[in-house]
């Protein structure tokens, strides 16, 4: 196919969430994965060495043209509105959350020592976190887990670009960084 390139480019622009690799192979019906990434490759390159307004970005297990950093308080003026922000207390909540997952509320509770209830209301209803399954013990409780669109707005290909403790406390100093967040 002589023009992939502009194919490949033109699913990540009208997808409305990270385009997974899989799903562009799949649309792609008889292309190698091989000659989809080495064109998903140069359309990164060629965005990166232009410097335009916008990149080629790899998040939450797809693909997604996202606006340069840099231009955040130009895009801020035109939607008119401040990005929705995080409470102190959902933020923590969020953290032990994509730390520890999959987890329950009382195990969130037992490390933050507080009632996370609205919390936990406030990030599922931002899509941050989701309900992964229910824990087989009596009262059979709630299991949460991060989302995608969690991913999506930290800008991670996956958890495992999540900083590990010893780069939390690299960038905040030891009395900062809780020593509950460590991963088991």
């Amino acid at each position: 196919m002589e023009n992939l390139k502009s194919v490949i480019e033109a699913l990540i622009l009208a997808s409305e969430a990270p385009l997974a690799m899989d799903k562009i192979c799949l649309i792609m019906e008889g292309v190698e994965r091989t000659e989809i990434k080495k064109n998903i490759e140069q359309l990164t390159a060629e965005y990166n060495e232009r410097q335009g307004g916008i990149f080629l970005a790899e998040v939450a297990g797809g693909f997604q043209f996202r606006t340069r950093p840099e231009f955040s308080s130009w895009i801020k003026k035109l939607k008119g509105t401040k990005p929705a922000s995080l409470s102190p207390a959902a933020l923590e909540t969020l953290a032990i959350v994509a730390y520890r997952q999959p987890l329950v509320k009382s195990e969130i509770e037992s490390i933050r020592g507080v009632d996370v209830s609205a919390p936990l209301k406030g990030l599922l209803e931002k899509k941050l976190i989701r309900i992964v399954g229910r824990k087989d013990v009596p009262g059979k409780p709630i299991i949460y887990g991060t989302t995608k669109k969690f991913l999506e707005v930290f800008n991670l290909k996956d958890l495992s670009e999540l900083p590990t403790l010893r780069e939390l406390k690299q960038l905040n100093g030891p009395a900062e960084t809780s020593p509950e967040l460590s991963t088991p």
